[in-house]
């Protein structure tokens, strides 16, 4: 498929839009269907063309990049009073600059600034690399365990049984909890 805005590159950004329809007083009608736009762009026209909701795409740091934060960093520091560790002596404005920690006390002295810095850097607080010794498909099965466990709090916290209970039905089976559990026993 060849984008529609340029009518040169292979479209690899498809766009589907969902308008809700207007009413109108067409046969007495009231119900009409939404309409859909389908959008079909290369990346580059994507990237300059005004996409609603669209992603946030990943982007690779470079080297540059990640000094280019540090020192952004230290300059902001110059704002936040110079907190010093009592064990090292390193200060905010040396961590910063170094982009190094110097001892374990540090990393609770400095977390807020630790935080914000592997934001910045890695676009998360939170790392979701791999697990060592994990496969893949394990990692996806514990992900999406762990979802399906978010969303049975939930309702359960809604009171949505119903839903509580096929969730908790697909946890056992990705658990693999399913048949290798005695059945109780009928006396008992």
């Amino acid at each position: 498929m060849i984008c529609q805005h340029c009518h040169k590159n292979a479209a690899s950004v498809h766009v589907t839009e969902v308008l809700d329809p207007t009413p109108s007083e067409q046969d007495g009608e009231e119900e009409q269907q939404p309409q859909v736009i389908e959008r079909h762009l290369c990346e580059l026209c994507a990237q300059t063309a005004d996409l609603p909701h669209a992603p946030v795409q990943a982007q690779k740091k470079t080297m540059a990049d990640i000094w280019k934060l540090l020192q952004v960093s230290a300059q902001q520091s110059k704002q936040v009073p110079e907190v010093t560790c009592v064990e090292c002596g390193m200060t905010l404005s040396e961590f910063r600059q170094k982009g190094r920690l110097g001892c374990p006390a540090d990393y609770e002295l400095f977390a807020p600034h630790v935080g914000e810095l592997l934001e910045r850097v890695h676009g998360s607080r939170e790392h979701v690399g791999r697990l060592p010794g994990l496969s893949e498909e394990e990692l996806d099965r514990l992900r999406k365990l762990e979802q399906l466990r978010m969303e049975l709090e939930s309702a359960v916290r809604e009171e949505d049984y119903e839903n509580a209970a096929r969730l908790r039905d697909e946890i056992r089976i990705l658990d693999g909890a399913v048949g290798e559990e005695a059945p109780p026993d009928a006396g008992e």
